[in-house]
């Protein structure tokens, strides 16, 4: 059965290791990015090289109205449900102690990192239940379970709510079938450490995990595929941390 997948935040790091394992494994693909219109577009143009169907959706998933006009364009864009969903999309901001956060930073911040998640989650759930079920797997991070006090105490505060919504969600929808899991990945080479400020952050850092070394989108992505397929047909509730048992 063909299964589609929608993926938040698809144009770089770990959204688009995870187009391209999905386009592997035979998933159709809708692709949604903010800002970042040629790299979705690079995305694309090498799922597409493979074989996969892709559509590409716009959207500031910290913007109520957008997310639900992603909501209608995926329910249009692709009818082999059922529908899996990847809730990746999320934002950083540069370091900074209780005394700089400012109400601006924190509005932006929780608006795309908690409320756009949990409506992205809620448009989702509706196309799910309307095509026979499917999974979700949200994007957390190990900031969630450190604080990252004088760092990004408001994006680890973000993150913790997702672990929360996570668990929620999970004992809200099992009883129809439909699994919510999430992934907590740790120092990982993508370009939120730029986002952040920081873009020698993992040259500092990255040997610290107990493993020696940062993680790669493409692990990532495959513990977020394992758990959105059937392999892992009996998990449902669980935080998966991808960390190099940091």
């Amino acid at each position: 059965m063909a299964r589609t997948l929608l993926i938040t935040g698809a144009s770089s790091g770990i959204g688009a290791a995870c187009a391209r394992l999905g386009a592997a494994k035979g998933y159709h693909l809708i692709l949604h990015y903010g800002r970042n219109r040629d790299g979705v577009e690079a995305v694309a143009e090498g799922v597409r090289a493979v074989g996969a169907e892709v559509t590409l959706i716009q959207a500031d998933v910290g913007d109520p109205a957008d997310v639900a006009r992603l909501g209608q364009e995926a329910a249009v864009a692709d009818p082999s449900l059922p529908l899996h969903l990847i809730n990746n999309a999320g934002i950083v901001d540069v370091r900074a102690s209780l005394a700089d956060l400012t109400p601006e930073r924190l509005t932006r911040m929780f608006a795309v990192n908690i409320t756009g998640a949990m409506l992205v989650a809620q448009q989702a759930v509706a196309l799910m239940r309307r095509g026979g079920g499917g999974g979700i797997v949200n994007v957390s991070s190990t900031a969630a379970r450190k604080g990252m006090g004088g760092q990004y105490m408001d994006y680890a505060a973000s993150k913790a709510a997702i672990d929360c919504f996570t668990i929620g969600l999970a004992d809200e929808l099992a009883g129809e079938g439909i699994r919510v899991n999430a992934v907590r990945p740790g120092l990982i080479e993508t370009e939120i450490h730029a986002k952040g400020g920081e873009p020698d952050r993992l040259a500092e850092i990255g040997h610290t995990p107990p493993l020696g070394r940062p993680g790669t989108a493409d692990e990532v992505a495959e513990a977020i595929l394992w758990l959105l397929s059937d392999k892992a047909s009996y998990t449902t509730r669980t935080i998966v941390d991808v960390a190099g048992g940091r």
